[in-house]
């Protein structure tokens, strides 16, 4: 019953509402001699009549063009698919403002376990004995990146944002004007934004969006423990990678960094200020207005001078000494308002999001490599001196490095970047910037190396602030990684530091190029399996384990419903934290609002909390782990001969988008890693390679090998244990609802045009009968009629989004196969094709 609610108020609030607005947006007078909006319906009807008829999208458009638009000009026709373009990206902002305006209501519908309700659950069992000291420690994380998936500038976000309020109160005048803005107003950069330029695009949300939320959820957390003396202002951390994200980003610099702790500092300045301005109007009473005042002058000149700070006590003290003046002079009027601010003052502190350095480990070795050549330890490579030899240098070697000593960019820059961490939490607090994430971590030295860097950077042995956290990303690597830690444990001077780190260790572990190597189900069981037995070594040398998971946006880069991972958790694995990254259009299709951001929040902690009230509830049977085994190595096989077929590369180079990825103003980095001149797997950033199946509408990542397993298991006679499975592994069903979801973005109608491919034909139909496979495969396991029965809403959303993007997609291929054809207008389609990748983007919220 619940769920017809929940379909009715979507119908009402989403589809009807995005019906009657996007005829209003489609008879905007943009261009005095345009008919586009009239033709735009008309153009989605033979483009899903031609697919579905088995046509080519380029006799789908030139029939269009013919019989339609009256188009013959070629010219013509590639400046009308350009409006086109500019038409659907702007229907996307639109009926995403549709979407996050019927939220609220929409949530409210739905059968979530929010905050107050898992305290109810906790009190009716008489638990809070165990969940009291699990409250007060527990911690989600929620680290923004930057990769190049999100790219709408401030002026956009702001049209977003008053469309999104406006819709919520139906006023359609006012929505017309703001349509007719959103007609006008470039949607796209018109250069390569910079590394900075993206951080503040982020620094946007921290201001607009999440300063107010995080203050809101945890006094809604306070109030719900119906605990006055409930002091856990780490239970909501906010992580940031842009500026500090040298691996994601090699354009980072040491100034960059800088610029951007300094840009979070002053922005959080900015917010405290404002609060304090507003608290002015309330408390007008003469005790107070000489220390507000005070701090108000403060506030700014820190907000605009980076090279002025003030400290964390300087703001809390006069606010603990203003409250403690409210309730004993003034009856504690507005004494609620003024304790919203202390709590935001004890959450953000000086530094708002703590700023994450990360760098790959062959950088760190090319460092470690140059310095001891400077010195003359060796005279070309690490290999001339012995482990033993290597490890007490980097433990105790009296060396300085000095970045005036080294000719390349990078080494100085690494050790520039080091040296000036000091400087960085001197003035944002040890919590501005106090990590460090080493990418491809291999094995112990990938962490001594950066440990010893510190040391030759100026940091004591006894005062290196940082957590040294490696990043496990590829299936070797993961294998590699018990191993790896135990060496690590085992090492007094690395105990002597974790000592100082509280005796915790994170370790990151990266879906996507995890995804990427070992394909869909087995880099997920291979992760799960993974945290369990780090679990097990770090407790068995009394540390405490604290993972940070690298999730993208779709199901292929761990994605999709996390939440859903979160409560699936087994008692083996270390729940102390929930630690995630939140990448590209998720931070706009997740936690854009303030409603959005305070439920997913919730939906993490209570998942997490949720875990220790039901421990051992998701525990994995033996017979159910080797049912795991056999699926991830059926589907491995499957999905690494894929990878190894020599027409792998080639088909995303000459069928999909992937080499136009780094053409577009998206982000700032480029789409590969090195600069090899024959493309590999390996150097493939994930965002580009998944992106570019998402863009084919084949989604191949987010499931492929799925589909093989469960068939040659049900043909052993292991359908009804398959089943089972399903019903009974809360990991395993979120896995196969996930991959539902790649399965449901899928359109292999839009590319079928290569079945008569002589070159690619064969291996397009590998792809077709593997999706073919997955869909018949899950729905068989899971009893469902169709993909996502479980979640009618997500469906639909989808439905209407692919629709809208389809004569978006069309184009593109009409462009591509031109392009192949050797076209005189080559540079133009290339354009296209460019272009074309932004609405898809958007249009699919977590394609990459």
């Amino acid at each position: 019953m619940q769920q017809l609610k929940r379909l009715a108020a979507f119908e009402r609030s989403v589809k009807n509402k995005f019906n009657i607005f996007n005829s209003m947006f489609l008879n905007l007078p943009y261009r005095k001699d345009s008919n586009i909006g009239i033709l735009i319906p008309v153009l989605y009807g033979q483009c899903k009549l031609g697919l579905e008829s088995g046509n080519h999208p380029r006799e789908i458009l030139d029939s269009f063009f013919s019989n339609y638009a009256n188009i013959p000009d070629e010219r013509e026709k590639i400046d009308f698919m350009f409006r086109v373009i500019q038409y659907v990206e702007r229907q996307v902002v639109l009926y995403d403002s549709i979407e996050d305006a019927a939220f609220p209501e929409l949530r409210d519908l739905g059968n979530y376990l929010s905050i107050r309700d898992f305290f109810q659950l906790v009190d009716s069992k008489k638990s809070w004995g165990s969940i009291s000291e699990k409250l007060s420690t527990f911690s989600a994380r929620i680290v923004f990146t930057a990769h190049p998936t999100q790219f709408y500038p401030p002026s956009v976000l702001d049209i977003i944002n008053t469309l999104r309020k406006l819709i919520g109160n139906n006023n359609i005048n006012e929505i017309d004007m703001t349509l007719q803005q959103l007609g006008l107003t470039s949607l796209i950069n018109s250069k390569k934004p910079t590394p900075q330029e993206e951080a503040r695009n982020i620094i946007y949300f921290l201001r607009n969006v999440y300063y107010e939320a995080v203050g809101d959820l945890y006094g809604y957390i306070k109030e719900s423990t119906g605990n006055k003396n409930f002091h856990n202002p780490n239970i909501i951390k906010l992580g940031f990678w842009p500026g500090g994200d040298r691996d994601g980003n090699p354009f980072v610099t040491a100034d960059i960094t800088m610029n951007v702790a300094n840009e979070l500092r002053m922005t959080l300045m900015k917010c405290y200020y404002q609060d304090v301005k507003d608290l002015q109007q309330k408390l007008t009473f003469r005790a107070v207005e000489d220390p507000l005042d005070f701090l108000r002058e403060k506030l700014y000149v820190a907000m605009f001078d980076p090279t002025v700070t003030i400290a964390w006590e300087e703001i809390i003290q006069p606010l603990i000494e203003i409250s403690g003046l409210l309730e004993t002079q003034y009856h504690g009027l507005y004494l609620k308002d003024l304790n919203k601010l202390i709590d935001k003052v004890n959450i953000f502190r000086i530094h708002f999001a703590t700023l994450d350095i990360r760098q790959d480990n062959s950088i760190h070795k090319k460092a470690v490599e140059a310095i001891l050549k400077h010195e003359g330890i060796v005279s070309s490579t690490l290999d001339e001196i012995g482990q033993d030899e290597l490890t007490r240098l980097l433990l105790h070697g009296n060396i300085t490095a000095d970045p005036g000593h080294y000719e390349d960019d990078l080494i100085k820059d690494t050790i520039l970047n080091i040296s000036q961490l000091k400087t960085i939490q001197s003035r944002n607090g040890e919590e501005g910037c106090n990590r460090y994430i080493i990418s491809n971590a291999e094995d112990i030295y990938s962490v001594l190396f950066v440990y010893g860097l510190f040391r030759w950077c100026g940091w004591e042995n006894q005062k290196i602030t940082f957590d040294i956290v490696p990043l496990f990303e590829t299936m070797e690597g993961m294998q590699r990684s018990e191993a790896t830690m135990q060496l690590l444990f085992n090492l007094p001077e690395y105990r002597a530091h974790l000592s100082q780190r509280d005796n915790k260790q994170t370790i990151m572990l990266g879906f996507s190029d995890g995804t990427k190597d070992g394909g869909y189900l087995t880099a997920n069981w291979s992760i799960f399996k993974t945290k369990e037995v780090l679990s097990g070594v770090c407790e068995a040398h009394a540390v405490k384990a604290i993972f940070f998971d690298g999730r993208g946006g779709p199901p292929a880069r761990g994605g999709g419903k996390t939440h859903r991972f979160y409560a699936a958790q087994s008692s083996k694995i270390a729940n102390h934290e929930i630690q995630l990254t939140i990448q590209g259009q998720t931070i706009t299709s997740t936690y854009a609002t303030k409603e959005k951001f305070i439920h997913n929040c919730e939906q993490l902690l209570t998942a997490g909390l949720a875990n220790s009230l039901s421990e051992g509830v998701h525990d994995i049977s033996g017979n159910s782990r080797q049912l795991l085994e056999e699926l991830a190595k059926l589907s491995y096989q499957k999905y690494n001969d894929l990878k190894t077929h020599e027409k792998f590369i080639p088909y995303l180079e000459n069928k999909s988008t992937l080499r136009y990825y780094d053409k577009a103003n998206i982000g700032s980095r480029p789409g590969k890693r090195g600069n090899k001149e024959k493309l590999e797997l390996t150097d493939l950033r994930a965002i580009s390679f998944v992106g570019s199946w998402s863009q084919l509408k084949q989604n191949v990542p987010g499931y492929f090998g799925t589909g093989t397993a469960i068939k040659v298991m049900a043909d052993n006679g292991k359908l009804e244990e398959l089943k089972k499975l399903f019903s009974e592994v809360a990991f395993f069903k979120a896995l196969v609802l996930n991959g539902m979801m790649s399965l449901s973005k899928c359109n292999f109608d839009l590319t079928s045009y290569i079945r008569k491919d002589p070159e690619y034909s064969d291996f397009w139909k590998i792809l077709y009968d593997e999706y073919k496979l997955s869909v018949e495969m899950l729905l068989l396991i899971s009893g469902y009629h169709e993909l996502m029965e479980e979640e009618p809403i997500s469906k639909e959303s989808i439905r209407i989004r692919e629709k809208i993007a389809l004569p978006l997609l069309v184009i593109q291929q009409y462009a591509l196969q031109k392009i192949s054809e050797g076209s005189e207008n080559r540079a133009s389609y290339e354009k296209l094709v460019t272009r074309s990748l932004y609405g898809n983007i958007n249009a699919s919220r977590n394609s990459a």
